[in-house]
């Protein structure tokens, strides 16, 4: 398995980017190729994905320790991802956010399409800084 790790800054308060964090209907406007998402019961969720021309549905368990600020993750099925969100407090107005990635190169290259190797780890990095920083454009506009 390899990790990936990314953060950024957020011109929010802690709570409000937690909140927005959990409200997966919208994730559609910040993680890219995420095209629905349906919350299912307590803790689950289903995901329609566009990846390498075509569209799949994934499951996720979504769990949160809400006491540290951190909301875990994990696909259900094929392909076997898992990761986090942590949110720390920079001050009262700004939040850090950091996403957490673990992942089988082979299967998500298989799954999503795309190269292999260091230029898929380069592609995944770039994925996931993207999807952090529109994540920070919907907070901060309050979208």
């Amino acid at each position: 398995m390899s990790t990936l790790e990314e953060h950024i800054d957020v011109g929010v308060p802690i709570d409000k980017a937690w909140n927005d964090l959990h409200r997966v209907e919208n994730y559609p406007r910040f993680v890219d190729g995420v095209r629905e998402v349906h919350s299912e019961t307590e803790g689950r969720a289903r995901l329609d994905v566009e990846a390498g021309g075509r569209v799949r549905a994934f499951e996720a368990e979504v769990s949160d320790r809400t006491g540290e600020r951190v909301m875990d993750w994990q696909t259900t099925g094929a392909p076997d991802l898992m990761g986090s969100f942590s949110l720390r407090p920079i001050d009262q107005n700004h939040t850090r956010v950091q996403a957490r990635l673990e992942y089988d190169p082979d299967t998500v290259r298989e799954t999503f399409g795309g190269p292999k190797g260091f230029a898929q780890v380069n592609a995944i990095e770039r994925l996931v800084r993207s999807d952090l920083e529109h994540f920070k454009e919907c907070v901060e506009q309050g979208r």
